[in-house]
């Protein structure tokens, strides 16, 4: 942003990327001949345009540079400077700033170098030329500013799994990676967001589960060998305990005495759940959630702002909505391109943000979706090498905000800016820049969170004619979706069997509120992989308590027992099972008890021993088959063997004899009868 009386100084690289020498030129600057541009769309325009057009305004008289001759691939630096009463700027807003390369001799190919950060094509004796936009406030403006309400995501993709580690003192998760370490270490991503954000007039976004990811790593964690595996003991310790308890400890601060929002837990993907059927999902995802706000509130100290769900790029039909209601999300961040308000200030191109009450309950609250797909689009660097980069970024925001100013200068408003979920570093580092010289300047007002949700208007949503293809294709498939239903309901089974089930159940859910996190999109191969490492899990589990199979029993005598091997692979004491076992011919050999009940220690193989009576000689197919006691469903795959009985005594021969020799008799006299009458 430049004042009146100052200098505007302007420095690049000029790059020669045609296939000849390029003979020598001059950099120039221009002013959009129109002025400040009037509206949003307006700016987008002029920014969109390629070539020079008098559209662009002429050179700024006296204000050049000279450029050498360049070879091919060649490139030189240049500095610029321009009074500010040379541009002749009419007043407030942002004005189309045009750099352009063109030859001395007034002749050229039209391509061929590039000033600055762009490259552009003309006609004529133009070589190249870049654009930006230059904003200007004098101190004599009063425009009334917009209550600006800036989101500051803390979010992250999901690490850790479903696998636990049991130790004679603990229970120790195990994590896909280590990348967390470095995020959370001095310099990483995370921890840099929670410094920079210290202090600052945003609303914070934290994800639940990164939080519990921070929390675990603090007390004693495992990394896995090869993620998505189902072995626990195939793990090696994780390092970054230290850097994560620092890191809760500055988020701690950071956030204290002020406004936080707790998403839903492991930021579930509401629009592809909304589409592929994920409402089997829904109960499991709105009890997550409630013990993730929970975890965060004891973990800081705090009382977060629950109920907010952040549908992806902002999408908001009738199907999301009724799905972020099924998991009790009251408000509903949308793109502002989705919503139509009845108390609209202008029908088309002014921005005007702020909540709306949609039928069914729903409160939408807007945001800013150009801004949005800017921060989205540009990932300006951290460092030198990103310099330029940051400074188009920045030039454009201010560009943007001041315009939005300028559409309805004396409105109270509404702006409401939401980053991408993991926000580069460089883009936050210009969006609280942006902030800070709007505030100063006078058009930017900070706003609470809670403020933008005042006094909703009423409104609906827009018709849809479908969703972009390529967002499409990021959404997680409905199979996936029923695959983790699946495994949801084999988490219902394994429970019944475990002595503590409640540390192997929160685990589980957990991992597979994270199957459905939006952070998958974009990795569509992490995403599968992390939900076949869980279903991998839960197959592990459940495989691991087996009878062991066995060929040949002798049963001697009249009453005898009958031992059947109950193998526990679990790292738990297994309970809530009992064994049963079922003769194919009763009559010659039966199991005395219907069930008898098993019990093994975590890790063992457990003999049962049945009780039998035998009542005569010769082989019998026996099957062996555990059962839950808690609703009688049978676990795993049967065990078929075979007994001989031998040796029984001749009275237990003659009392089975003799009863079919009864029951012969019985039935010839009945027939007899029969054929009398």
């Amino acid at each position: 942003m430049i004042r009146q009386g100052g200098e505007l100084r302007i420095s690049g690289r000029v790059t020669n990327t045609s296939a000849r020498r390029v003979g020598p030129a001059r950099i120039g600057v221009r002013i959009g001949a129109a002025g400040a541009i009037d509206t949003r769309g307006g700016l987008a325009a002029v920014t969109h345009r390629t070539s020079l057009t008098r559209s662009d305004g002429p050179e700024v008289p006296g204000r050049t540079v000279r450029l050498a001759a360049l070879p091919t691939g060649a490139e030189r630096g240049f500095r610029l400077t321009v009074p500010v009463p040379d541009l002749e700027l009419d007043g407030a807003g942002a004005y189309a700033l045009t750099v352009s390369v063109i030859r001395s001799d007034g002749t050229g190919t039209g391509t061929g170098t590039g000033a600055g950060t762009g490259t552009g094509t003309g006609t004529g004796g133009v070589l190249g030329l870049t654009r930006t936009q230059l904003s200007a406030y004098p101190d004599a403006t009063r425009l009334e500013p917009l209550r600006t309400t800036v989101l500051w995501p803390v979010v992250d993709t999901p690490r850790m799994e479903a696998l636990t580690l049991r130790t004679p003192d603990s229970v120790l998760p195990v994590f896909r990676d280590d990348e967390l370490t470095a995020a959370f270490g001095p310099g990483g991503r995370l921890r840099r967001l929670v410094e920079m954000g210290t202090g600052q007039p945003v609303t914070w976004v934290l994800d639940p589960d990164l939080i519990v990811h921070a929390r675990a790593m603090a007390a004693g964690y495992r990394v896995a060998r090869t993620p998505g595996g189902s072995h626990p003991r195939e793990a090696t310790e994780g390092t970054g305990g230290e850097a994560a308890a620092e890191w809760l400890a500055a988020l701690r601060k950071a956030v204290r005495g002020r406004e936080v929002i707790a998403l839903p837990y492991a930021d579930p993907d509401l629009v592809s759940l909304a589409r592929g059927g994920g409402a089997p999902l829904a109960g499991l995802l709105r009890s997550a959630s409630r013990a993730g706000r929970s975890v965060v509130d004891r973990a800081l100290g705090i009382r977060t702002r629950a109920g907010v769900g952040w549908p992806a790029g902002g999408e908001l039909d009738d199907g999301i909505a009724r799905y972020a209601k099924l998991l009790g999300l009251g408000t509903v961040l949308a793109s502002g391109a989705g919503v139509t308000s009845s108390g609209q200030l202008v029908s088309e191109g002014a921005t005007d943000d702020g909540a709306v009450a949609l039928d069914g309950g729903t409160t939408a609250l807007r945001y800013d979706a150009a801004i949005a797909s800017l921060l989205l689009a540009v990932h300006p660097a951290e460092g030198a090498a990103g310099a330029p980069a940051r400074l188009l970024l920045r030039q454009r925001l201010l560009a943007e905000t001041l315009t939005a100013a300028r559409e309805l200068p004396n409105a109270r408003r509404d702006l409401v800016v939401v980053p991408p979920r993991r926000m580069p570093l460089g883009t936050a580092r210009v969006l609280l820049t942006v902030v800070a010289e709007g505030r100063k300047a006078g058009w930017l007002e900070p706003a609470r969170f809670a403020a933008a949700l005042r006094k909703p208007t009423a409104g609906r949503l827009r018709g849809s004619d479908g969703h972009p293809p390529a967002r499409h294709a990021s959404e997680l498939p409905s199979a996936r979706l029923a695959a983790v239903d699946r495994d949801r309901r084999r988490l219902r089974a394994l429970t019944k069997v475990l002595s503590d089930a409640r540390v192997t159940a929160a685990s589980v859910r957990a991992a597979l509120a994270r199957s459905v996190a939006t952070g998958w999109r974009g990795d569509p191969a992490g995403a599968a992989s992390y939900q076949r490492g869980v279903s991998r899990y839960l197959t592990a589990s459940i495989t691991s308590v087996r009878l062991v199979p066995k060929s040949t029993v002798v049963v001697a005598g009249g009453s005898a027992t009958i031992p059947v091997t109950v193998d526990n692979g679990l790292q738990q004491d297994l309970t809530g099972v009992e064994l049963r076992v079922l003769s194919s011919r009763p009559e010659r050999l039966d199991a005395r008890e219907r069930a008898v009940p098993v019990r093994a220690s975590r890790a063992v193989s457990r003999t049962v021993r049945v009780r039998v009576k035998a009542y005569a000689n010769g082989p019998v197919r026996l099957t062996a088959q555990l059962y839950t006691t808690a609703d009688g469903r049978p676990w795993g795959a049967p065990m078929t063997f075979r007994a001989d009985v031998r040796s029984v005594p001749s009275g237990a021969v003659i009392f089975v004899l003799g009863g079919t020799a009864l029951i012969v008799l019985t039935a010839a006299f009945r027939l007899r009868r029969t054929r009398g009458r």
